[in-house]
């Protein structure tokens, strides 16, 4: 028997019933806050996918050759198909607000919580440097999650200024401050010890990095976190500017409403090599084991990498497979109405005319309804029903159809009741 390969899986129908449900609420506030569909390929060329995406991304790629031998690899994210587009479509009005879902893939160690394929659902704002847009795509998430259930979150702030400030500070050179970086994004996977190892690697001593680490692991209200970083930084420009948007972020995230949930954490990274100023990451209050269910930042300078000249961008991400599984376990999908609403059940074969014509009277007014269409005894059609967690069951037989009447049971209560034919869609309701 042949399985899906390692890393991807097959989602049935009630699977797919709730992740289709998490994208639809994702969707409606992505627009409802004017971002726009966009549609890119699954895989792009593979010089594209090399440019600031880091060293431990590039290994993750899938790469193959085409039978042209043109070396291409599937995408690892969205963000890089959309800086893409922009730099090719400068007809694009700014700001450009779109949001994009879909399918990416990195070759990683397959867990219960991470897979080869996953989804995610992207937000991002092109052609505006100022902080309210990083501040608009959070309070979009933020918006998000409350219309899936959650109460409270964590919003993980941090600024890429601030922590090259601190990393230049211990003394890293230059030419290493991305490997630096990509260390310290390692740090809740090999602790203190483990970075200090992947920092001395770097020429940093152990004094100087512990040093560091001990600078990145400040916590506190924001502005007290601020107001000290300011002091240690001030020999450092750039860490000075990042510090600044994170204030006028914060400051932002007031008048969206969110902003008391927000954190700074010095320690934060992101482990892409494309960001440029303040990243994110979101968590559910109560589920931090869990991880990030949405991350990401700013990333003023790949679209120039691409040839579309300078051109500000900022954005978040959600990974659908985890959200899914939050949910799930939090018990959100209980109550919810997924999967057909209605089976129309003929009692015998002479009633299959009534019941396709019963099917598409509710199917025109949006309930799903399904017909059975294996002319199975009625007490198979109820066991299905049921095995399908169908709701409602409407039951089509000689007497109803004289009387003008049709029969509904309840499929949770067991409990029938007999109405006109006309009142049909009153009674089963949308």
């Amino acid at each position: 028997m042949y399985q899906p390969p390692r890393g991807t899986r097959d989602f049935l129908p009630e699977e797919m019933y709730k992740r289709n449900w998490v994208l639809d609420q994702i969707r409606g506030v992505y627009e409802a806050y004017g971002f726009e569909p966009l549609g890119t390929p699954s895989f792009e060329s593979w010089e594209l996918l090399k440019l600031k995406s880091g060293a431990d991304v590039i290994n993750q790629i899938y790469y193959f050759k085409d039978k042209a031998d043109r070396e291409l690899g599937l995408r690892f994210d969205l963000t890089t198909s959309l800086a893409r587009v922009v730099a090719v479509h400068r007809e694009l009005q700014m700001p450009f607000k779109r949001y994009a879902m879909g399918t990416v893939w990195r070759y990683e160690n397959p867990s219960e919580k991470r897979f080869r394929e996953f989804w995610q659902a992207d937000a991002d704002t092109v052609g505006v440097s100022g902080s309210i847009a990083d501040a608009e795509v959070l309070s979009a998430t933020v918006d998000c999650l409350k219309k899936m259930g959650f109460d409270g979150f964590v919003i993980k702030l941090n600024d890429r200024r601030i922590l090259e400030a601190f990393i230049r500070k211990a003394g890293v050179p230059q030419d290493r401050l991305l490997d630096a970086i990509r260390a310290v994004d390692k740090l809740l996977k090999i602790g203190k010890d483990g970075v200090i190892k992947e920092l001395t690697k770097l020429s940093v001593d152990a004094e100087p990095a512990n040093l560091l680490l001990d600078s990145l692991a400040q916590t506190g209200a924001p502005a007290k976190v601020l107001e000290d970083t300011e002091k240690k930084l001030s020999d450092y420009p750039e860490g000075l500017v990042g510090l600044k948007a994170l204030r006028e972020l914060i400051e932002h995230a007031k008048l969206f409403g969110y902003a008391e949930y927000i954190v700074v954490e010095l320690s934060l990274a992101r482990g892409l090599d494309y960001y440029t100023g303040p990243v994110f990451e979101v968590l559910a209050e109560g589920y931090e084991d869990y991880g990030s269910i949405a991350g990401g930042g700013r990333y003023d300078g790949i679209i120039n990498l691409m040839g579309g000249g300078s051109t500000p961008a900022t954005g978040i991400s959600f990974g659908i497979d985890r959200l899914v599984l939050l949910i799930e376990t939090k018990g959100g999908f209980n109550d919810l109405k997924l999967g057909v609403d209605v089976l129309i059940a003929p009692i015998s074969d002479s009633m299959k005319g009534e019941a396709i014509k019963v099917a598409q009277d509710l199917r025109a007014v949006g309930v799903s309804t399904v017909v059975d269409l294996l002319g199975r005894r009625f007490s198979k059609q109820l066991e299905y029903a049921n095995k399908k967690g169908v709701r409602k069951v409407v039951i089509i037989g000689e007497r109803e159809l004289e009387e003008g009447c049709l029969t509904i049971r309840d499929m949770k209560t067991g409990e029938q009741v007999k109405v006109e034919r006309s009142k049909l869609f009153e009674f089963i309701g949308a």
